[in-house]
């Protein structure tokens, strides 16, 4: 068994799950954010209700396939012996991993709460807040996702 081409694959099927967050993430920190702030809060809860909804149903399968590519890369790698890149890797997994705990403890409480009021039709008096709570870890999201794919990168590099 070729365990450098497998572990090759992993790496490069992660980068291509994780890229798709991470370019998710730089777009609402350099676009969306900026855009948001000129709404009042009705109209921010309208959109971003939505924008969470599909999101929050969607953003998974990629999340998914670039954690748990990078899991595989750096397990085979280190039953292969192949340290470089399982310390890339297990590199790219930590930070992965530090994400959803950013993700799952400040957005996604501010995705839920902004989804249930547009499905509703309501507002909520606080929606700017929240969306200052959300915007409060967007870079730090972008960040990580794109030092995990910087390391998966150097997985492939070496």
């Amino acid at each position: 068994m070729d365990f450098d081409l497998i572990i090759r694959t992993a790496a490069a099927i992660a980068v291509l799950g994780t890229a798709v967050v991470y370019g998710t993430d730089v777009f609402c920190a350099i676009v969306l954010r900026p855009a948001l702030a000129a709404l009042d809060d009705r109209a921010l809860v309208a959109v971003m209700g939505r924008v969470h909804f599909y999101g929050d149903r969607r953003m998974p399968v990629p999340g998914v396939i670039g954690v748990l590519g990078s899991a595989v890369s750096a397990a085979l790698a280190v039953v292969a012996g192949l340290w470089a890149q399982a310390i890339a890797s297990g590199i790219a997994l930590v930070l992965l991993l530090v994400w959803l705990g950013i993700y799952l403890r400040v957005s996604a409480p501010v995705n839920r709460e902004l989804t249930a009021a547009a499905e509703a039709g309501q507002t909520v008096p606080n929606g700017l807040a929240l969306q200052a709570k959300w915007d409060g870890v967007i870079n730090v999201r972008a960040l990580l996702q794109g030092l995990a794919v910087a390391a998966l990168c150097v997985t492939l590099a070496i």
